[in-house]
């Protein structure tokens, strides 16, 4: 899913390491030997899964002189099911041109229960927006970028990984397995590699993750058809992007139309009644109805988004990040952003930590920094939107009230800001107060009006974990 940098040693630089092997000796030690860096054997960095997250870790990585980067990735012109939104902020922050972006956003048209339907984005700026994407085209321009600063690719699928018992209090190497594609061959070549440290970027199924045993987690099965719609149809969709929400579409989640390059996005998600996804799926195209009649769907996606964090992101010098780690909001199911963020943040410290390549770091310099800064960056923001999915898309009522709040000019500011931003700025707190009191009528008026939710027990496939 995700993909990895491979550096070849140089032949001075393998004899190195073999001597290494045997005499105990660190490629630090080994390069005070002899001045000439040609000796000087780098340490091995594998990135596994060439998404965001790995793609913004091997960017970071292949930039340090002192360390080989090597970047795996089963399906280098994979198109990823994904929602595609990214904030404003990534656009400038990850230095991402025009052609990333298919669509720009003014618009998103909120759609209740009963129909109600609230229009937000009049607070947006002429210059503000949220751009959509297609995943084969952003994942690959920021691969290509690692590329050039020297990472290289290995194709393959990664099978498992041989973690040594003393990998916490030890120098001793990670063994990656992997299946290596030919140019045209859809075989697998079976390959070996030995690596000093791993960063975990394959997503929500994450091998990385069962190797070093980070523990499961609850995940919302996502389900999209990509639909070629008529042109004067897709004029709608310009700058519209729709949300739904409703029992009918996801019990705990919405229903969105979302618009590409020349096709729009049409999914949902749920955690609580994941066998049902097919049944919220065609609830969606109906609520959608005429918008999009006559489209043609052209490709089914369907994927694991990670409810939460996982247990430990952290074991000996295995580190993950993106999907792989949990880092998926609630309520908005945004994880491109925090793929991204968390891939490069994790690169930057780790590279900090290894000063210029001279030494290893250990679990606990990779908690105290790369987890620490993270968790302190935007763990109010998953709390924040956790607490919010669970109050507004519990049930029918509480979904009315969500759409008759959001057509607050506050509301939508600070929504907005929150999401392009990645910040919560220009908060008033008399409008805060009266915020409070707007929601609570809301929801009294919600649970007036709204229809019951149907019931359906809670599966037993909708309680296993990943």
């Amino acid at each position: 899913m995700k993909f990895s940098l491979f550096t070849l040693a140089t032949v001075a630089s393998t004899a190195s390491a073999f001597t290494s092997s045997f005499t105990k000796t660190t490629p630090v030690a080994a390069g005070v030997a002899n001045s000439d860096s040609a000796l000087f054997m780098k340490y091995k960095v594998a990135v596994v899964g060439g998404g965001p997250a790995g793609a913004c870790a091997a960017e970071i990585f292949a930039q340090e002189k002192g360390i080989d980067t090597i970047l795996f990735e089963r399906k280098l012109d994979n198109a990823k099911p994904c929602g595609g939104a990214i904030p404003l902020c990534m656009v400038g922050e990850f230095d991402l041109p025009e052609t990333v972006v298919d669509r720009k956003v003014r618009k998103m048209n909120l759609i209740s229960p009963t129909g109600v339907e609230v229009d937000i984005g009049d607070t947006l700026k002429p210059d503000e927006y949220i751009g959509m994407c297609r995943r084969e085209i952003l994942d690959k321009y920021i691969r290509d970028r690692a590329f050039e600063y020297g990472a290289e690719c290995v194709n393959g699928l990664v099978t498992s990984i041989d973690v040594p018992e003393d990998h916490k209090t030890s120098e001793s190497q990670y063994t990656i397995n992997y299946q290596e594609y030919q140019e045209g061959s859809s075989a697998g070549v079976p390959k070996t590699m030995n690596v000093d440290l791993i960063v975990g970027a394959d997503g929500a199924n994450s091998r990385v993750a069962k190797a070093m045993d980070a523990g499961l987690y609850n995940f919302a099965i996502a389900f999209q058809e990509r639909i070629k719609i008529p042109d004067d149809k897709m004029a709608f969709y310009e700058e519209m992007a729709e949300m739904y929400v409703g029992d009918d579409v996801s019990p705990d989640f919405y229903g969105w139309v979302f618009p590409k390059y020349d096709h729009v996005g049409v999914g949902t998600g749920t955690v609580l009644n994941r066998p049902a996804i097919k049944q919220y799926q065609k609830a969606i195209r109906d609520r959608a109805g005429d918008k999009i009649a006559g489209g043609k769907i052209i490709k089914v996606e369907a994927h694991p988004i990670p409810e939460h964090y996982r247990p430990r992101r952290v074991q000996g010098r295995i580190a993950l990040v993106g999907d792989a780690a949990g880092y998926v909001t609630k309520c908005s199911g945004e994880g491109i952003y925090f793929a991204a963020k968390s891939g490069r943040m994790a690169a930057e410290e780790i590279v900090a930590l290894m000063d210029g390549g001279k030494k290893l770091p250990t679990q606990g310099d990779i908690e105290r920094t790369y987890i620490a800064k993270y968790d302190k960056a935007y763990g109010p923001t998953y709390a924040v939107l956790d607490a919010l999915q669970k109050v507004f898309y519990s049930n029918n009522g509480a979904r009315e009230a969500f759409v008759e709040l959001c057509n607050s000019k506050y509301v939508q500011q600070v929504t907005f800001d929150s999401y392009l931003y990645k910040r919560v700025q220009g908060n008033n707190p008399l409008d805060d107060i009266k915020l409070l009191g707007e929601t609570i009528g809301c929801l009294i008026k919600g649970y007036a009006t709204a229809k019951p939710d149907a019931e359906f027990s809670n599966p037993i496939e909708s309680q296993k974990r990943i």
